[in-house]
C-alpha cells in the first residue's frame, strides 16, 4: 500500500464514521471529529466522562494528518506504517466489529434482485529490519465467483443501508462464506508470490550479522551457567526483531449485496 493509498484510507475511515472532511490535499487531511471519534482516538476520557455527567454537549477536537513525507514539518501529525497513531485506528476497526451487512439503496417500484458479495479488508504486514502495513480490499461475487481488488474504493461510490430497500429481494449465495474466504486467502498467497522480497533477504543477511555480534559478545565469557542463559535471551532477542515474516489478518469485513446493474459493472477481474 503506498502512501496515496494510506492517505485515501484515512480519509474513507473518517468518512465512513461521519466526520467532516475540513482539508484534504496533497497528503494533508484535517478532519473534524465526531463525539464518539474524539473519545475512540483524542484520549480524553475524563473531559467525556465530566460533560457526559453534567449533561453538556462535548466540543469534539479537529485533527491534521500529515502523510507526505515532503510535508512533515508542517502542522500536524506525521502518521506512517508503523505508527501508534495508525494502529489504533486499526484497533478501533475492530472494537467497532468486524463484520457487517448492508444493502444498496435502489429506487424501484418492482420487484428488483440483489446480488451477494463478500468483502474483506486484509492488512498484510512485513516485518524484519523494516516494517510495513499493507491494505488489500477484496470483494467476491458469492454467485459467480468473480473478484474485485480495491472493493472498498467501489463501494464508497454506491449509497448503502442496513436493511433491505421496499421492492428488492436478495439472491441466496451459490458460493459457502468459508469457501469463497479461503479464495481470498488463496489469491493473497499467489499476489505475494509474484512480490519482490528483496527486504526478506536483507532482514535474514541482517539477523545473521547481529547473530555473530552476540556470539561474539559473549564467547569469552567465564561463567557459562549465566553466559548461557543471557545468550539465549539475546539471541531470541536478535530473532524475534528481524526474523523476516509477512503475517496476513482481518481488519473487517461483510456481506453487501448490490443491484444487478452495479454487480456487473463492478466485476473486472
Amino acid at each position: 500500500m503506498a502512501l496515496e493509498n494510506l492517505h485515501e484510507f484515512l480519509n474513507d475511515y473518517f468518512v465512513a464514521n461521519k466526520c467532516d472532511i475540513l482539508e484534504n490535499d496533497n497528503g494533508k487531511l484535517k478532519v473534524q471529529l465526531t463525539d464518539k471519534m474524539d473519545e475512540w482516538l483524542m484520549n480524553r476520557p475524563f473531559y467525556w466522562q465530566y460533560v457526559k455527567k453534567l449533561g453538556y454537549a462535548g466540543e469534539p477536537m479537529q485533527v491534521t494528518f500529515i502523510t507526505n513525507p515532503d510535508r512533515r514539518d508542517e502542522d500536524g501529525e506525521w502518521i506512517h506504517f508503523g505508527s501508534p497513531r495508525l494502529h489504533q485506528i486499526f484497533n478501533t476497526l475492530t472494537t467497532q466489529g468486524k463484520f457487517t451487512k448492508l444493502f444498496e439503496q435502489v429506487e424501484t417500484a418492482q420487484r428488483t434482485a440483489l446480488v451477494p458479495w463478500l468483502v474483506v479488508n486484509f492488512r498484510i504486514s512485513y516485518t524484519g529490519k523494516h516494517k510495513k502495513d499493507e491494505i488489500q480490499s477484496i470483494g467476491l461475487h458469492l454467485i459467480n465467483g468473480g473478484m474485485k481488488i480495491n472493493m472498498m474504493d467501489e463501494l464508497e461510490q454506491l449509497p448503502l443501508q442496513s436493511s433491505i430497500p421496499d421492492f428488492c429481494y436478495t439472491i441466496t449465495p451459490m458460493i459457502k462464506l468459508k469457501s469463497g474466504y479461503q479464495r481470498m486467502i488463496t489469491y493473497i498467497e499467489k499476489y505475494l508470490q509474484k512480490q519482490e522480497h528483496s527486504w526478506a533477504q536483507e532482514s535474514w543477511d541482517h539477523l545473521q550479522e547481529e547473530k555473530k555480534l552476540v556470539e561474539h559478545f559473549y564467547q569469552d565469557s567465564d561463567e557459562e551457567e549465566q553466559y548461557e542463559n543471557r545468550f539465549d535471551q539475546e539471541m531470541q532477542a536478535v530473532e524475534d526483531r528481524y526474523q523476516p515474516q509477512i503475517n496476513i489478518d482481518v481488519i473487517n469485513g461483510g456481506i453487501f449485496y448490490l443491484s444487478q446493474l452495479q454487480s456487473t459493472k463492478i466485476l473486472t477481474e
